[in-house]
């Protein structure tokens, strides 16, 4: 299994260019499914869970190629209406395939993922919204089946959760159902205006995308699209981190500064020099930081992707800081790798007490999800002596050239196949 061999303290100084956004792109391939015309997607990264969606569209009758940063999608052939296990428990993404096959089949039957209560998830937002516009829906030997004989109707859906995968999923189900659907308490992350301008390119109706109530008309027929996706912002705020742990400077290049709003202003708080331009944003260590308490939050608030980065750089500040996950249950499985380091954290619920060492000593740790992986790097950075992290299958889904960018920073980094 691969690993990641890091020989910290070293100040992390430069330049780097920002990839586009994994969650935005996502949704957006899963959207060429809504159309038989030619579509060419830029900006794309090169990551795990790419390859998976685009594995999976070929599958399903998509015709998808990726060459560099662009995937090109041609006419297909005849739909299959089944996401098998083997696919769907790769990524989690996959329950946005239901949304365009369930309107363009009529039928679709998507395999739950391994482990994933309906009840404990929120998959339950994604189905009570797809019987709100008049789907049928059983769950029988692991399965999702949903059928819309009829046809799907416009229909005003409340979340309970401003949830980011369900509002996806009902904005690539209602630009092609007879009628108007409203979308109140919908999630108002970027990646969701990213997506809804995309559909419009197509020719749906998609009004107040970014906002907590989105209403959309439903059209006949939607045709192809050319589109540039937007900077993925966790990565962006991943690497800021990395300046301010490592008491350096970093730029960054092809960023869109008002995402990273709630990030910046706490790292301003701490202490760290942020500067902005249109395009481009420059962090620099020039004082000793001050912690400050985070709760994660629905955009715009808190990212709860950088939850863990930010615990971090919280546990290497003088003094005491909180922070409250209240987004995602169990989120805290980065702490005890972060103890090995020399963290001193106490979990109390959704809530974690972190009181700052002096430094961090290099260790061997293990990688659990994504963003743990981007915390244990980043810890690594900062800490003396030589940090191993296992496990780092996580990180090739989210981070486009990791090892590449942290090297031209100056980060004493490589990966070592096995």
């Amino acid at each position: 299994m691969d690993k990641i061999v890091i020989r910290g303290g070293k100040k992390l100084k430069g330049e780097i260019v920002v990839s586009g956004s994994k969650n935005s792109a996502l949704p957006i391939l899963f959207a060429t499914l809504l159309t038989d015309d030619p579509v060419m997607i830029t900006n794309v990264p090169s990551l795990t869970d790419i390859d998976t969606a685009i594995a999976f569209l070929n599958f399903i009758g998509k015709k998808t190629v990726k060459e560099g940063n662009t995937v090109k999608a041609y006419s297909s052939y005849k739909y299959k209406h089944i996401a098998p296990y083997d696919l769907v428990r790769k990524m989690r993404a996959s329950i946005l395939i239901m949304g365009p096959l369930l309107v363009r089949l009529k039928r679709v039957e998507v395999s739950l993922p391994g482990g994933c209560a309906i009840g404990a998830r929120p998959v339950d937002i994604h189905l009570a919204a797809f019987k709100k516009l008049g789907a049928k829906i059983s769950v029988k030997g692991g399965y999702v089946k949903t059928s819309a004989k009829n046809g799907l109707k416009g229909a005003t859906i409340s979340f309970r959760f401003p949830s980011v995968g369900a509002t996806e999923n009902i904005l690539l189900t209602a630009v092609l159902a007879k009628g108007k659907t409203i979308i109140k308490n919908a999630a108002r992350e970027p990646e969701i205006e990213d997506l809804a301008n995309v559909l419009t390119k197509m020719g749906a109706k998609v009004m107040g995308a970014g906002t907590k109530n989105i209403e959309i008309e439903g059209v006949d027929k939607l045709h192809g699209f050319m589109h540039e996706v937007i900077p993925d912002r966790i990565e962006a705020a991943t690497y800021l981190i990395a300046a301010a742990i490592t008491k350096g400077g970093v730029i960054l290049k092809k960023v869109i500064p008002q995402h990273l709003k709630s990030v910046n202003d706490k790292l301003k708080k701490c202490g760290l020099c942020i500067k902005e331009t249109k395009n481009t944003i420059s962090a620099e260590w020039v004082k000793n930081l001050k912690p400050q308490n985070v709760k994660t939050e629905a955009y715009p608030g808190f990212p709860t992707d950088v939850q863990a980065q930010w615990m971090s750089l919280m546990c290497l500040l003088n003094g005491e800081s909180c922070i409250e996950e209240n987004v995602f249950e169990n989120r805290f499985l980065h702490v005890s790798e972060l103890q090995r380091f020399g963290a001193d954290i106490t979990v109390n619920g959704k809530t974690v007490n972190i009181k700052g060492v002096k430094e961090f000593s290099g260790a061997p740790v293990m990688v659990s999800d994504l963003r743990a992986g981007a915390a244990l790097v980043l810890a690594g950075l900062a800490a003396k002596g030589k940090t191993v992290v296992s496990r780092i299958y996580h990180l090739n889904r989210g981070y486009d050239m990791l090892e590449k960018k942290l090297k031209k920073l100056g980060a004493d980094i490589r990966i070592i196949h096995n």
